[in-house]
């Protein structure tokens, strides 16, 4: 006899139909076969399917157990196959009667050999995929309920252990559905406050252009001058999540596995800060089964990296595409994979290997050759799709015991949110959300300049050397500083400190 339930494969951020078909009979007694591109988890579930079976009082078949994962030609990971294998023996042996419609229904789960379920990754975007594809049941493991239940109109049951699903399945005991929680985005608590970053008006100023226009910055001063407090503290002043954000983020966090224990949503802009060692593949994502890496994992958040010069140059050059484009191609034998990338860039480092070229108090020790080697570490490109560069001073004594209370960062969201509303309304059908992600086309549309402006970039152009594309940031950046002011036409002042921020200005 047969059957068929029905799973899901991650690809990607997505997700794909699975049908987990079992026959018995027709072979050598006690053979337990998985066939459909299976991994070596898939595999292996065999050992525990059969242990969770037994352990759930119910007896293994003797005869030969074959289980089809289809479509073949998809390959298989990971142990979420489990419960679905397990139940679609139990119902072609007939152990189990399907009073509940489970061949309607979809099942994912990891079996202990006790026969408990265990969490799996991915489970937002399979329970997305079941909405989509019309089913009105999705089981899956207590732990994973919650994210599941995010998707409106699927009604989720909680799985604790296989014993207690096959009874609902029977009808002879009833688990009821998980319910969604209501989530606040509201009222978070602040651990890093722009109230304590002491002076620097100016790396101030340029974070609240880059909050505000979603630019990428470049800081550059010496060791203990405040850039890495200051960095922390660009979450503090973006604004909120929007429902759809948290759950775009949610469904790449799920899939990395990376969700934060006993959490079914993200609520927070994400703050990735991986080490200055990280590979191109953690940074970008990939893999053998390819995951999403740090730019995906910081999409509509931060991205961090401390000491900018110490990464690897071919690891940063692997930032090219994300921070053009705003999402990332992972290139595999078996076909492409897109994970969005949308994140602002913010880096810090030394001017120089001993850090201190440039210091008033403190001589440089490093040689005029050492400096610009050290510098060449990163390339003029990725140099050229950085907005914002911006020198940290060292902080003065004045400063450090000053009493003078700094803006906190509630006050400066609320003017960096006021500049995104104007620039929500100004995107309206379009696919852009901030002024950094305009086309060349969109910037000759969005943002218009007087005459004086347009002369001054002429200059600017001229005896700066700007590429094409810094011609077309200076003018995002522009835009931006008009916004923050409320301005609808780009004048001379907005181009001028726009100017400012670009590299080797003086």
């Amino acid at each position: 006899m047969s059957s068929r339930v029905l799973s899901a494969a991650l690809v990607g951020l997505d997700a794909e139909l699975v049908e987990v078909e079992a026959e018995t009979g027709g072979g050598e007694m006690g053979a337990f076969s998985i066939v459909g591109l299976p991994d070596a988890a898939v595999s292996e579930s065999r050992e525990r399917v059969r242990s969770a079976v037994k352990n759930s009082g119910f007896e293994f078949p003797r005869i030969k157990v074959t289980v089809n994962l289809a479509p073949a030609d998809l390959k298989k990971q990971g142990p979420s196959y489990d419960l679905p294998i397990a139940v679609s023996i139990l119902l072609a042996t007939e152990k189990v009667k399907d009073l509940k419609g489970a061949g309607d229904s979809l099942f994912v789960g990891e079996l202990a050999l006790s026969g408990e379920v265990r969490p799996v990754n991915g489970v937002l975007p399979i329970a997305i995929k079941a909405k989509e594809a019309g089913l009105k049941t999705v089981y899956a493991p207590a732990c994973n309920a919650k994210e599941a239940g995010l998707v409106p109109g699927i009604s989720v049951v909680p799985i604790k252990h296989l014993r207690e699903l096959c009874e609902h399945l029977m009808r002879r005991s009833d688990i009821l559905p998980a319910e969604g929680g209501q989530v606040s985005f509201k009222n978070r608590e602040i651990m890093f406050d722009m109230k304590h970053v002491k002076g620097q008006e100016r790396v101030k100023r340029a974070m609240i252009i880059a909050a505000a226009g979603a630019h990428n910055m470049l800081m550059s001063g010496p060791p203990g001058s405040g850039k890495t407090l200051i960095a922390r503290t660009m979450p503090s002043i973006l604004p909120d999540l929007t429902l759809d954000e948290a759950l775009e983020l949610t469904k790449i966090y799920s899939v990395a596995g990376r969700l934060p224990q006993g959490s079914s949503l993200v609520t927070e802009r994400p703050f990735r800060s991986p080490h200055h060692t990280a590979s191109g593949t953690a940074l970008v994502g990939g893999g053998t089964w390819p995951k999403p890496g740090e730019v995906s994992l910081s999409h509509r958040g931060v991205l961090f990296l401390d000491e900018f010069a110490e990464f690897p140059r071919h690891v940063l050059e692997n930032l090219r595409q994300p921070l053009e484009e705003g999402f990332i191609n992972i290139s595999r034998a078996a076909g492409n994979l897109t994970f969005p990338a949308k994140f602002i860039l913010v880096a810090a480092m030394n001017p120089c290997p001993c850090g201190f070229s440039g210091d008033k108090e403190r001589e440089c020790c490093c040689t005029r050759h050492q400096v610009n080697q050290y510098r060449r570490k990163i390339s003029g490109p990725i140099l050229d799709r950085i907005d914002l560069h911006v020198e940290v001073p060292r902080v003065g004594f004045d400063h450090l015991v000053s009493d003078k209370q700094e803006k906190d960062s509630r006050s400066i969201k609320e003017k960096v949110e006021a500049a995104l509303a104007i620039q929500r309304e100004r995107f309206k059908g379009t696919p852009f959300f901030a002024n950094s992600e305009m086309s060349s086309e969109s910037v000759k549309k969005f943002c218009q300049t007087d005459q004086q402006s347009i002369a001054t970039l002429k200059d600017a152009v001229d005896k700066l050397q700007l590429s094409a594309r810094s011609y077309f940031r200076v003018l995002k950046v522009a835009r931006t500083i008009a916004d923050l002011d409320g301005k609808v036409l780009i004048t001379e002042e907005h181009i001028g400190e726009s100017l400012q921020f670009r590299p080797n200005l003086d």
